[in-house]
C-alpha cells in the first residue's frame, strides 16, 4: 500500500487539476486542492471492511423436510 492515496478527481466538481493542499505548516497528509472550483478536502482509510458472506445455496423441493 502507498504512503497517500491519490484521488483521481475532485469529490465535488469532478475536475481532474488536483494538488497536494499545502499550509503554513506544510503539507497536510492527505489532503488535497482542486484548482477548477477552489476546494480544499481531505483523504483517509478508515480501515478494511468485511467482505459479505457467499450466499447461501438454493432450497429445492427434494431438499425441505417435511
Amino acid at each position: 500500500m502507498s504512503a497517500r492515496g491519490v484521488p483521481f478527481h475532485c469529490p465535488y466538481c469532478g475536475d481532474e487539476t488536483l494538488r497536494p493542499h499545502e499550509t503554513e505548516h506544510g503539507s497536510d497528509h492527505g489532503a488535497w486542492e482542486c484548482r477548477a472550483c477552489l476546494r480544499a478536502f481531505s483523504l483517509k482509510m478508515l480501515g478494511m471492511i468485511t467482505p459479505p458472506a457467499p450466499p447461501a445455496p438454493p432450497v429445492t423441493g427434494a431438499e425441505v423436510p417435511r
